[in-house]
């Protein structure tokens, strides 16, 4: 009979990639975790991950099985947490991912102000602009920019009419003067930052219907996309952002909009999750609270053309 703790700690061996780090989490010695992931291979006759002396990896039995066992774990959970609550009252663990401008300067607030009316959920929160592999992260939800591309996700919209803006301060543009067209916007500073590890420089616009993409470059470039929107608050250049990300501190006169009549490209945001039974009451509720936040702010963005 499979063990409900072999399952657990072949989870968390997956997700943390390696029987140590597994250990240390549960306050076991790596040799207990080792012999509990040799039992759940005994049991289910299959080789679940790949070992050598320096890596751990999932094999494809391993990876094809991951998210059953995830979900025999959520089930659990949810079976525990039923019997100790009423129906109006949620409570549990929500590990949740966001990105690191919205999630520290629009969504940290909101999902707060969510915990402070919910005193019973305990929140796991995680803050990154690297995609959450929500099958294999410690995470119940993950809320990201973008079209997904692995179907096998369930998407919940957040905003999908947001786009992305062109920003700078004004101070930077007393200095430098502002861009009149987007060919000019190449000839300015641009603040760069990683998404998905790789280098955002090809901004895509929609000019008098057609689709027209520039390649910039800049001397600044960092990992975090909150920098980016930090620099260009400091005079720095020119950032390229998503309007969500900026529309507080465009209110605020800490940035200015430029060429409003250029439609940017669309930075749709979903709340992902890896299967629908993870849609539990909690997070229908995040869910419609966020939704109905991102839906206000993005409102104000048609008021710009």
């Amino acid at each position: 009979m499979i063990r409900l703790e072999d399952v657990t700690l072949f989870v968390r061996a997956a997700a943390l990639g390696s029987f140590s780090s597994a250990a240390r989490e549960a306050d076991l010695l790596p040799g207990q975790v080792s012999a509990a992931v040799h039992r759940l291979e005994r049991d289910l006759d299959k080789r679940l991950f790949v070992r050598s002396t320096r890596s751990l990896r999932l094999t494809a039995e391993g990876e094809k099985y991951l998210p059953f066992a995830q979900e025999m774990l959520a089930v659990v959970q949810a079976g525990q947490e039923s019997l100790h609550s009423s129906d109006d009252e949620l409570q549990g663990e929500l590990k949740v991912a966001v990105p690191s401008d919205i999630g520290r300067n629009v969504l940290l607030p909101l999902i707060t102000d969510f915990c402070t009316q919910h005193p019973k959920i305990t929140l796991r929160l995680s803050l990154s602009d690297q995609i959450s592999d929500i099958f294999r992260d410690p995470v119940d939800v993950a809320i990201r920019y973008g079209v997904l591309d692995n179907s096998s996700y369930v998407a919940l919209p957040l905003a999908e009419k947001n786009r992305r803006v062109l920003v700078a301060s004004p101070d930077y543009l007393t200095a430098h003067g502002r861009p009149a067209t987007l060919g000019d916007v190449t000839h300015h500073q641009c603040l760069l930052y990683t998404m998905h590890s790789h280098v955002h420089d090809k901004w895509t616009f929609h000019e008098n219907g057609l689709r027209r993409q520039l390649t910039v470059k800049s001397r600044m470039l960092c990992d975090d996309a909150d920098v980016a929107r930090r620099w260009a608050i400091a005079g720095m250049g020119i950032v390229y952002k998503s309007w969500i990300d900026v529309s507080a501190d465009v209110a605020a006169g800490r940035l200015e909009v430029l060429l409003p009549h250029i439609a940017g490209e669309a930075a749709p945001l979903n709340l992902i999750c890896p299967h629908r039974k993870q849609f539990s009451p909690a997070v229908r509720q995040l869910h419609d609270m966020l939704r109905a936040q991102m839906t206000a702010i993005v409102g104000d963005l048609a008021a710009l053309r």
